[in-house]
């Protein structure tokens, strides 16, 4: 489960964020990529641990501890969640096939929904077949960003101090880490965690039967974090060996794409190309399987899984056909998912303290204070982000 999830850590939204803040602050903002994932780390295992001790998801411990009122409110934030982060994913895997094939926007859009429903429905031969899917898809990323590396030569001296030693030197690059936390940390997974593991809890009856497999999932969560941790981390790396070495400014996917052929030969740029194209389909996959488990679990409410499915991916397709510009639909998209995220944290938290629903899983005084100031950050943060957006 845990590999389904890390794909929401490198979707397109991240390269975007990435990209712009290796080239504008060379290694300066890699610390904001360590912090952001062992936050994510935090409130996975966490969302995990609340399937695996109720075997119930996210959504329906949220219709058992809260009013009618409160869910159905955090139902409409949760699925306009789904449909802005399926939005991202839906630009990115289009943007991918236009770059790699010189295929229109609205075309690509569309391809993107067919490979992106077809991955979603292969769900009805087994959960195993899609994280077998993605892993393919998350080794293609990975692979196509280790040759990046190689061909960049980056300064591994100053990646170390970076990557250890916050730095932030203007109100620019607040707002650009700002932006690379909204692309790391994603609401719509905090819902999913807690649903994939009940595929596996179910026949689990004893405590220390899941005991033993909440231990196994925080070595997945782990693994599965550090390699989208990687992935991210290689984005800023290139972006600054590359772009900021030759004082390029990059502010868009397509610049990137562009600007990687006459730097790094054309090799270099297909790999990029490859890389978002996996991305995207990977993460609107994991979009779409999110919406599906927010959809039915506030308000029991019955719908069909192709329905879910399409009621998160139409307004993906109609982005794409009207032909809005593509990066201020991504703008539009990290800014509902700011909005959203603490509306899946805070009931997170709420349910794994209580120790009525959670039995010998319940948070320890110290999770919870943790989890208090992770919950914090995030949000003031993310209003830092909302402020600068609209008012800056």
């Amino acid at each position: 489960p845990a590999f389904i999830v890390s794909v929401a850590y490198i979707d397109p939204g991240n390269f975007a964020t990435n990209i712009i803040g290796g080239s504008k602050f060379n290694y300066d903002l890699l610390w904001v990529i360590l912090f952001s994932n062992l936050m994510a780390i935090f409130l996975q295992i966490n969302s995990a641990k609340l399937g695996i001790a109720t075997n119930k998801n996210l959504a329906e411990m949220c219709r058992v501890v809260f009013k009618k009122g409160t869910n159905i409110f955090l139902w409409i934030i949760a699925i306009l969640a789904s449909i802005a982060t399926t939005m991202a994913e839906f630009l990115g895997g289009a943007l991918g096939l236009y770059l790699l094939f010189g295929i229109s926007l609205p075309i690509a859009g569309i391809l993107t929904g067919i490979i992106t429903f077809t991955i979603v429905y292969m769900e009805k031969f087994g959960q195993k077949v899609i994280e077998r899917i993605i892993i393919v898809l998350i080794s293609i990323i990975s692979i196509a960003y280790i040759l990046e590396i190689i061909l960049a030569k980056p300064d591994f001296v100053q990646i170390g101090i970076h990557t250890l030693l916050p730095m932030i030197n203007n109100e620019e690059a607040l707002l650009i880490a700002v932006g690379m936390l909204g692309a790391t940390v994603m609401p719509h997974v905090i819902y999913l965690h807690s649903d994939l593991v009940k595929e596996r809890n179910k026949n689990l009856k004893t405590y220390e039967a899941r005991k033993h497999y909440f231990k196994m999932e925080k070595l997945d969560v782990i693994i599965a974090m550090n390699i989208a941790f990687i992935v991210n981390a290689a984005m800023v790396i290139v972006a600054a060996a590359v772009f900021y070495k030759q004082g390029i400014v990059v502010d868009s996917i397509e610049i990137a794409h562009e600007s990687l052929t006459p730097l790094l030969g054309k090799i270099s740029s297909q790999a990029f190309a490859i890389a978002l194209l996996a991305s995207g389909f990977s993460s609107s996959a994991v979009g779409a399987l999110a919406g599906e488990s927010v959809i039915d679990g506030f308000i029991n409410i019955k719908i069909s899984t192709n329905k879910k499915r399409l009621i998160t991916m139409i307004p993906s397709m109609l982005v794409l056909l009207i032909g809005i510009n593509p990066m201020k639909a991504l703008l539009l998209s990290q800014v509902c998912l700011s909005f959203a995220l603490p509306m899946a944290i805070i009931p997170l938290l709420i349910i794994t303290s209580k120790k009525e629903l959670m039995g010998k899983f319940v948070n320890t005084k110290l999770i919870n204070i943790l989890g208090f100031i992770i919950a914090t950050i995030i949000i003031v943060l993310n209003m830092v982000l909302l402020y600068t957006t609209f008012i800056h």
